[in-house]
């Protein structure tokens, strides 16, 4: 049951049962990462075809991204903790299974699970997080908590990854989430109550379907898009068609009583804006990856390992920057101001980037910090300003909206920024090594592989000898430097605009803190139904 003490503070069990919540976020986004130095090992073990290995990797996202809409309303019907705990049970025997798979098609269905248990899981935490914690204050440091740990997870996945490769078979990445969610299941129950809507009407099963369409396609496209580093034919056609079906979803949403996302998340002008702003801070986060890595390891030269641990320095500042918004903001300061400062915060960082050589590691690391902090920070506050001012029967539909968003915006950003970098590369390497020394005698799809990525030419340059190798990793690595400074520079355009939009759209957006009965308190944006059932929401079954 929720504390009553002291009125709507959160007191130890809250925070407690808080701190059990931080095990599927870090879980779900350790996954996103952790196969980055198994792929050796799998593709020597399982004999994956480049098509599988693609699948290996991809279905996670697909998966996930596809079921966040409709595990946020199956939450928001049938229960939050009791979604948890069935996500739990899936997330943790998929792990086994892919620890344990035999073939890749094996590997890929228990990957496909893992993928929608990762989407009950999501929602799940958030909403509860927003149900746990009715004291605004409390709910937007525990929010800020949240955020911080989710960016950091995804660079310690790649650490984990490789220290259990290093030590055992590659299987061994998976088995990582075992204890965690056994551990899940046996306290859930125990430390966190259930919520749910008390009157959710009727489920609308046709939008399931309509979700799904919409958000896969576009999730394809998009991926296609930074695979290939450039736009074709099927990655538009696919793009164009998931928008088209979104439209549809979008009207059956505005047009149906019960719809599976309500129109009235949006009543609250704070809402959409945030949706979006998160998705903008997440295009910037995995754009910057996108180059980040590589730079670490093809440029400069380092083992995946000691570029997994280098890749930790940043989050160092990670871990304070989103706290700190959130006090900022309850000390009195200007949402809006310290979400654009925020951004132009990770603007600089950008602009740091675009300073940076072949041989700047400390310069990549201060910018990549600087970028990661502003956008945390970013994260941190749209994330409590969206799930604090819906009523709280549907946060798990809200939560669910704003990670398809997210989902949207990591796509986007290694798509749109990976191509200008990509271009740029190419452009390069094609000025460079035109014709004679170092090309001299190189097979002509030798050259064609070094003019499409720096990690082939890595790979080219090594059969190389002598000097010839030299030159050409050389101009390989210099104008991968130079895509990578003026993609970082288009990433910083991006920010300041995202700064402005941020001051201009939420301009006018007050605190969202609850009243006494645990509905939002946003100028008169809460639903009747809101105020009505928000009292009753509460039903703990422990």
């Amino acid at each position: 049951m929720i504390s009553t003490s002291t009125g709507l503070r959160a007191g130890r069990r809250e925070w407690t049962a808080f701190v059990v919540l931080m095990l599927p976020l870090l879980l779900v986004s350790m996954d996103v990462s952790v196969l980055y130095f198994a792929v050796p090992a799998i593709s020597r073990e399982l004999h994956p075809s480049s098509t599988q290995q693609l699948w290996i990797f991809d279905i996670y996202a697909f998966a996930l991204a596809g079921l966040l809409i409709t595990m946020g309303a199956l939450g928001d019907r049938f229960g939050r903790r009791k979604l948890l705990l069935f996500g739990a049970a899936a997330f943790g025997a998929a792990s086994v299974a892919a620890a344990y798979a035999q073939s890749a098609e094996m590997l890929i269905a228990a990957r496909a699970v893992l993928g929608i248990g990762g989407a009950t899981l999501m929602p799940s935490t958030m909403a509860l997080v927003r149900n746990l914690f009715l004291d605004e204050k409390q709910r937007a440091k525990a929010i800020a908590i949240w955020a911080s740990a989710m960016a950091g997870g995804v660079a310690l996945g790649s650490v984990m990854s490789g220290v259990m490769i290093e030590h055992f078979w590659w299987g061994s990445v998976f088995l990582i989430n075992v204890p965690a969610m056994v551990l899940l299941l046996a306290l859930v129950p125990l430390l966190v109550p259930e919520f749910k809507n008390p009157a959710p009407g009727p489920f609308d099963l046709p939008s399931v379907p309509l979700s799904m369409a919409a958000v896969l396609p576009v999730i394809y496209g998009l991926k296609k898009t930074a695979a290939d580093n450039g736009l074709g034919l099927i990655p538009v056609l696919s793009i164009v068609a998931g928008l088209a079906i979104g439209a549809v979803f979008v009207r059956r949403q505005l047009t149906r009583r019960a719809a599976m996302i309500s129109p009235q998340l949006f009543h609250h002008r704070g809402f959409g804006p945030s949706i979006a702003l998160n998705a903008l801070a997440t295009f910037a986060m995995m754009g910057s990856a996108y180059f980040t890595t590589q730079y670490l390891q093809s440029v400069l030269g380092k083992g995946v390992l000691e570029a997994a641990l280098w890749s930790l320095a940043p989050s160092v500042c990670v871990g304070i920057a989103g706290p700190a918004a959130a006090a900022a903001v309850q000390r009195g300061a200007n949402r809006a101001s310290v979400i654009g400062a925020g951004f132009v915060t990770g603007a600089i960082g950008y602009g740091i980037l675009t300073l940076a050589g072949p041989d700047s590691l400390w310069t990549v690391l201060i910018g990549a910090a600087v970028l990661a902090s502003g956008i945390v920070a970013v994260m941190s506050l749209v994330t409590d300003m969206a799930i604090g001012t819906v009523p709280p029967e549907r946060a798990g539909s809200a939560a669910a909206l704003l990670e398809t968003g997210q989902e949207f915006g990591g796509a986007m950003g290694m798509a749109v920024l990976g191509s200008v970098g990509t271009a740029v590369y190419r452009s390069d390497v094609k000025d460079s090594l035109g014709g004679g020394p170092p090309t001299d005698g190189l097979p002509t799809d030798a050259l064609d592989r070094v003019r499409e990525t720096l990690g082939a030419a890595v790979a080219v340059a090594g059969r190389l000898k002598g000097q010839a190798g030299d030159q050409m990793l050389d101009a390989a690595r210099e104008a991968f430097t130079h895509g990578m400074r003026i993609a970082c520079g288009a990433g910083a355009l991006v920010l300041v605009a995202a700064a402005v939009l941020a001051l201009v759209t939420l301009r006018r957006v007050g605190p969202a803190g609850p009243t006494a009965g645990g509905t939002p308190s946003t100028g008169g944006d809460a639903t009747a139904e809101g105020e009505e059932t928000a009292g009753r929401e509460v039903a703990p079954s422990h």
